[in-house]
């Protein structure tokens, strides 16, 4: 960020490194690249590239992205999606424009056309404690699953 005008500097890109594990909820104002595992949900102002050693459980809210690896989850992204060749994606798209290359794997539903919201990436400590992830509501299942008397 430019300390005079506190305005993003160009060029500026996010790494989830490869071997890093994220979990919870990140917003940035600027470029993404995810090589390692992300569980929770993003709010990118900027691109969001998943590798393709990349995985995203949860759900991914961008202007743009391109999508290499692994997502299990939802996918909102303002302007256009692409999917690379060994892209495989279960969960939900929406999109203003798609883009699947030959080999890219999407099992769910998609919706295109105009997005009408404005990505937040400001901190709103209701909307953390609200916000329900896939990966989070299968590993509360699984959880109610193997406790003694849990659901009985």
């Amino acid at each position: 960020m430019s300390r005079a005008s506190g305005t993003p500097a160009p060029g500026q890109l996010n790494l989830v490194g490869e071997g890093t594990v994220f979990e919870g909820t990140l917003r940035t104002p600027h470029d993404i690249r995810i090589s390692g595992k992300v569980i929770g949900t993003l709010y990118v102002q900027g691109k969001a590239i998943i590798a393709a050693e990349g995985v995203l459980e949860g759900q991914l809210h961008a202007r743009s992205a391109d999508v290499a690896g692994q997502v299990q989850g939802d996918l909102i992204i303002e302007e256009t999606l692409l999917l690379k060749d060994s892209a495989r994606v279960e969960g939900r798209i929406q999109t203003g424009r798609l883009v699947v290359e030959a080999g890219a794997i999407f099992d769910g539903e998609c919706r295109m056309g105009k997005i009408d919201r404005v990505i937040e990436t400001k901190a709103t400590p209701s909307a953390d404690k609200e916000a329900a992830t896939p990966a989070r509501d299968a590993a509360r299942a699984r959880k109610a699953d193997v406790e003694p008397g849990a659901g009985a």
